[in-house]
């Protein structure tokens, strides 16, 4: 399978999970709406569990610039997939809240700012790192446990999306519970609101990786 065609899926399936998941917190303006955390959070999970079992016979449902620098680490992927991936993933995310943007009502929009996320103002630098690189930890182990491991369960790609839904309910308060770059960059570009952005690169980059290593080191039946 050529890379373009599992670029393009990784840019397909990153589109449908920032869609969704951003669609659910505009939504939430809405008088109708006033959905709470579990609700979003669920909206999240669903999606990101549909795409990546969508996606995941393609170019294995990554979605998530972390996942793909975790497999980097570990060398079940190389240099030049892990960048058309993280391109993709980039792209795709960028592409659905450019959507979003011109498919919702322009003032709901402004006061959403399209789903970028925010931390709580008591949370520091570090600690929202912290928190993030936790999440991403409990993620990518989903990924491991779910997906890669001989050992799996038949779930597809919804074992992680439970994960992200007990993530979510778990530390959004504090830093939105993003554990996904590709989730926090494509509102910060077309929103144009960087406030802690690199919360949402470093965190989950630590712990995706972090999570890959024990789980091919230690965890994982050889």
């Amino acid at each position: 399978m050529t890379l373009a065609r599992r670029s393009l899926a990784e840019a397909f399936g990153t589109f449908g999970f920032v869609f969704l998941g951003c669609a659910a917190t505009l939504a939430d303006v809405f008088p109708e709406g006033r959905f709470d955390t579990l609700e979003i959070a669920f909206a999240h999970a669903a999606a990101l569990g549909l795409f990546i079992t969508a996606t995941m016979a393609i170019s294995g449902g990554h979605l998530n610039p972390a996942v793909t620098l975790g497999f980097y680490s570990t060398r079940r992927i190389d240099g030049k997939t892990a960048g058309a991936y993280i391109l993709a993933q980039l792209a795709g995310a960028v592409l659905a809240i450019v959507a979003l943007k011109y498919s919702f009502p322009l003032n709901l929009t402004r006061i959403s700012i399209l789903g970028t996320p925010a931390v709580a103002g008591s949370v520091t630098f570090g600690h929202g790192v912290a928190i993030e690189a936790l999440g991403t930890f409990v993620l990518m182990s989903a990924v491991y446990g779910t997906i890669v491991s001989q050992e799996r369960p038949p779930l597809g790609g919804f074992g992680v999306g439970i994960a992200l839904l007990a993530i979510i309910l778990a530390i959004g308060p504090v830093t939105g519970g993003v554990v996904n770059p590709a989730r926090a960059f494509g509102p910060a570009l077309v929103s144009g609101t960087w406030i802690g952005q690199l919360i949402w690169w470093i965190g989950p980059i630590l712990g995706a990786v972090l999570a890959a290593q024990l789980w091919e080191r230690g965890l994982m039946k050889k």
